[in-house]
């Protein structure tokens, strides 16, 4: 096996906010890793506290994004309730797929999947 799974990490210009909407969304937490002061600047390390999803590396960037995600988050939730959070519905799901397609305050898509009731 040439490679684990280590974490997950998404670029941001605004990183701090963006590391407190995806902790919003998912019922995250920012994770330090010692009791020092973590710096600004620094990457921010969000994750699940009850240790059920990966690690979330939210990393400041100084360009905006400008294409289609190659890869992307798929999480359960309700769309309209991202929405209401700051999502932005790009396609709802409809008879060709079972997803709807969103994108976070900036701009980077996920696809959320309504569980059943």
């Amino acid at each position: 096996m040439p490679a684990r799974f280590k974490d997950l990490a998404l670029d941001a210009r605004d990183h701090q906010a963006l590391a407190d909407w995806w902790c919003t969304a998912l019922g995250y937490t920012r994770r330090q890793d010692t009791g020092e002061e973590w710096p600004a600047e620094w990457p921010v390390p969000i994750h699940d506290p009850a240790g059920q999803g990966p690690l979330i590396w939210i990393n400041p960037v100084p360009e905006a994004k400008t294409v289609k995600n190659r890869m992307h988050l798929d999480v359960w939730g309700v769309p309209e309730e991202m929405e209401a959070l700051g999502a932005t519905l790009v396609r709802r799901r409809d008879d060709e797929i079972d997803w709807s397609v969103m994108t976070d305050p900036e701009g980077n898509e996920f696809c959320v999947f309504e569980e059943e009731r």
